[in-house]
């Protein structure tokens, strides 16, 4: 049986992500998870700052995830995406980041991208990505960012409610842009609501990356 290694930082995402991806993937699987909310706190709580002892952090957790022999690590955090390609080469296990897909579909939907982030540690990794990613194809691409951090603050205490108001105030502010992305996972479940308000496509990593799972898992 394929076995699937989950590294999450925020516990929303790791309640829920798992069992998402097993209604998709038409097999059994396989899953195991590591929850080390640390390796967004920190960077959180110091101006974005992914510092040396982190990163440390995150590849010892990795190697933890290895040792567990799977198929496939995926890294659910986008927070730790740009550290991802550089520690793949210390490891003979595939490792996914969870935004690779959700960049990938944004760029095909035209040139001004919206990022929606409620984490400052979250907003330079997935615009230098997107950035990154438009260089490469030689595009002129736009990227305006927006960030609340009250906002997941909110939603780490508990209080929902008041997270999802935050992140919807936030996207009404996004105008003329061929497509939203969300910078974290843990505002997946607001795609439908920020679509009907601002008439923009919006796009969220989770159900992106589940399907990029269920892909690669068909060719093993």
């Amino acid at each position: 049986m394929k076995k699937i290694m989950l590294l999450h930082t925020v516990k929303t995402v790791y309640e829920s992500f798992g069992a998402q991806l097993k209604e998709l993937v038409k097999e059994d699987i396989i899953l195991n998870n590591i929850l080390d909310d640390f390796l967004a706190d920190d960077p959180a709580r110091n101006e974005g700052v992914f510092s040396k002892n982190n990163r440390l952090r995150l590849h010892k957790d990795l190697e933890s995830a290895q040792l567990a022999e799977p198929d496939l690590i995926v890294v659910t955090c986008s927070t730790l995406s740009p550290y991802i390609p550089e520690l793949r080469t210390y490891f003979t296990t595939p490792i996914m980041a969870i935004d690779d897909a959700m960049c990938e579909e944004a760029l095909k939907k035209g040139d001004t991208v919206a990022v929606l982030a409620t984490a400052v540690s979250a907003v330079t990794p997935i615009v230098q990505k997107l950035e990154s990613m438009g260089q490469m194809q030689g595009r002129n691409l736009k990227v305006v960012s927006y960030c609340n951090p009250e906002a997941i603050a909110a939603l780490k205490s508990g209080d929902k409610k008041t997270h999802d108001t935050l992140v919807l105030e936030m996207a009404q502010k996004v105008k003329n842009a061929d497509v939203i992305v969300f910078a974290q996972a843990s505002t997946a479940h607001m795609a439908d609501q920020i679509i009907a308000v601002t008439g923009i496509p919006a796009l969220a990593s989770p159900r992106l990356c589940q399907q990029k799972i269920a892909d690669f898992l068909m060719t093993i």
